[in-house]
């Protein structure tokens, strides 16, 4: 089992060179996204004049969703890993392929750079309102909390086939763009009725900056379930003990 696997680190490694840097990407990858995806929901609301949402609208909301975070990714892949999302993070402590400390260094700059991306959104754009997460009518938390936890699965799952899994072999070249792709599809399904984070940090910072805490836990929650799980079943299904390639031995 991959939770067998967690690991807390040691008090040292926080302050570690490499670990330090690995944050720094992981911050700059956070602000980058969340500049793109937050900034073409303000855009928009911009040149609608605040009008209702329109499936126009949600097409290019995915559509920057997915090409920043395949940017965001490839960035950070090989420093920190690219993980941009602490939901992600969270996976890869499931999985025992991040220790809880590094982990928590990883959360802290993806919720700076989130923070700081809606600060400066705020600022180039006059002020406008960096809008924070919201449920549509009719939409129950309980509905929301469902969707947040499927779409993370989908996401996290293909994370650990594409960028973890110690046979992906040649597919990792195309994990930052299937990522995207992911993160992109899950928006069409998923934004009309919750927004469709997937991303605690995504969601945070417009929280911060605006505000505003209705429903806040569902896109925390949601995503970190859903994360756990897809941890677990990829891990324990896919990679086990069984699945790895042997190494040579000498005889």
């Amino acid at each position: 089992m991959p939770i067998s696997r967690i690991a807390i680190g040691t008090p040292g490694e926080a302050s570690q060179p490499d670990a330090l840097k690995a944050a720094l990407a992981e911050f700059i990858s956070t602000l980058i996204f969340v500049f793109a995806g937050e900034g073409s929901g303000m855009a928009f609301n911009k040149l609608t004049s605040n009008g209702s949402s329109t499936p126009a609208g949600l097409v290019s909301a995915s559509l920057a969703h997915a090409f920043a975070l395949f940017v965001a990714v490839s960035v950070g892949a090989n420093i920190s890993g690219g993980h941009v999302n602490p939901a992600v993070t969270f996976g890869a402590f499931i999985g025992g392929n991040i220790t809880l400390l590094r982990g928590i260094l990883y959360w802290i700059a993806q919720l700076l750079g989130s923070i700081v991306a809606c600060l400066l959104l705020k600022f180039a754009t006059g002020g406008l309102t960096t809008s924070a997460f919201s449920l549509s009518t009719d939409v129950s938390v309980w509905n929301a909390l469902v969707f947040e936890i499927v779409m993370t699965f989908g996401l996290v799952y293909t994370v650990y086939a594409t960028a973890v899994d110690p046979k992906k072999g040649n597919i990792g070249i195309i994990a930052p763009i299937a990522i995207g792709f992911i993160v992109g599809a899950n928006i069409l399904a998923g934004g009309a009725f919750d927004g469709a984070s997937m991303n605690p940090a995504v969601s945070f910072g417009p929280a911060v900056v605006s505000w505003t805490w209705t429903h806040h836990w569902v896109y925390w929650v949601g995503p970190l379930i859903g994360a756990a799980i897809a941890a677990i079943v990829y891990d324990t299904l896919f990679i086990g003990e069984n699945t790895h390639e042997q190494l040579p031995t000498d005889y």
